[in-house]
């Protein structure tokens, strides 16, 4: 028995029928409620400058929102709400407006946000927000095009400087152009990983997921010598320019040290590390004592040293650490002091007022 075949086509009758139905279902317009719900990523700025502790209270802020919270130090965070639009009843542009009422009214810090299907287009759209602070890409091939081909190359996400300037040296002067050349093209410009990357960027597609992480629970200062150092006390003197730096750094973030680890890399290339468990402080008087009993105890003599690192582990909120009443009026003093000094520093700048032993000191 002859089958039937439809002209130049050299399928069975039925079969052709078929393709033509899932042609018709795959090319329709998409529902633009159904696109909404799956632009599920949640993209925040807070303005530069920021405060680290308003920082934190904004992750505070997003943590009640969803569990899928992924800090990104020093000024922003990613969110997936896809696991509580049925718990909340909202669509995600929805929660985006509810979190930047919340952040406002709590934090008193007016966030952007990027509302999107992935991580790459979602930051993309908080750096360009409409006038309420947020902009939403449907999970629309033709809404997400629109938006992205039209930008400069430098305004998509993860491209740095140097790239965006090999670029249009090489006549790619919007995202678009760069989706529409072929990868083997942009491999070869950009790098084989990154090239392929940056190019499914531009086309609307990023595989990262949002992988919840709180800020880090440790902080490191490193400061290098311009020659290997034999003098003692300028070796203190780059530990204590570090552990005032840490010391700094954990007060902004309202965070407490639980260990202090020194380590020096010496004129030949190895290193030498110490670590030392200690009373969760944020005190550059206690971090510096505990650094300074740290190099006593190793003992060296006349050792060149080529760096120093001094990192603050097992860090904590400051709120669970016990402040302990000290009866030595000069020890508190000392502490009230501290307050005092980083006001001064945040107004005037970092190192404005510092220990006199830093005084002229140049910082690493």
């Amino acid at each position: 028995m002859r089958r039937k075949v439809t002209r130049g086509s050299g399928l069975p009758l039925r079969l052709e029928q078929r393709f033509d139905t899932f042609e018709r279902v795959t090319t329709s317009a998409p529902d633009p409620q159904e696109a909404a719900r799956r632009a599920h990523v949640l993209h925040l700025r807070v303005p530069p400058g920021t405060a680290e502790h308003a920082y934190r209270a904004v992750l505070t802020v997003l943590e009640r929102i969803s569990p899928v919270v992924q800090a990104i130090p020093p000024g922003a965070a990613l969110v997936d709400v896809a696991g509580v639009l049925r718990l909340y009843r909202r669509t995600p542009l929805e929660l985006a407006h509810i979190v930047r009422v919340r952040a406002l009214a709590h934090t008193g810090v007016d966030v952007h946000l990027g509302v999107a299907p992935n991580w790459a287009l979602a930051a993309t759209a908080s750096a360009r927000p409409l006038r309420d602070g947020i902009r939403l890409v449907l999970d629309d091939p033709v809404a997400i095009a629109s938006f992205l081909h039209p930008l400069p190359i430098d305004a998509l996400h993860g491209v740095g400087p140097r790239q965006a300037e090999t670029l249009r040296g090489l006549g790619v002067h919007t995202i678009g152009a760069l989706a529409s050349i072929p990868t083997v093209t942009a491999q070869r410009i950009l790098g084989g990983r990154a090239g392929r990357a940056l190019q499914q960027r531009a086309r609307g597609k990023d595989p990262r997921r949002v992988t919840p992480t709180a800020l880090p629970r440790s902080t490191t200062e490193v400061r290098h010598f311009d020659y290997d150092e034999l003098d003692g006390p300028r070796v203190r003197a780059a530990i204590l320019d570090a552990v005032v730096t840490i010391s700094a750094r954990l007060r902004e973030r309202q965070q407490a040290a639980a260990s202090l680890q020194l380590q020096l890399r010496m004129a030949d290339g190895s290193l030498l590390a110490r670590a030392r468990k200690l009373t969760a402080t944020a005190h550059s008087a206690d971090l510096r004592d505990h650094a300074y009993r740290i190099i006593d105890a190793m003992g060296l003599q006349r050792a060149r040293i080529r760096a120093v690192t001094v990192r603050a582990d097992q860090l904590v909120d400051a709120d669970r650490v016990a402040e302990q009443i000290s009866l030595d009026r000069t020890e508190e003093n000392v502490r009230r002091i501290e307050t005092a000094i980083d006001r001064a520093n945040r107004r005037f700048g970092a190192g404005a007022v510092r220990p006199a032993t830093l005084a002229g000191r140049r910082t690493a």
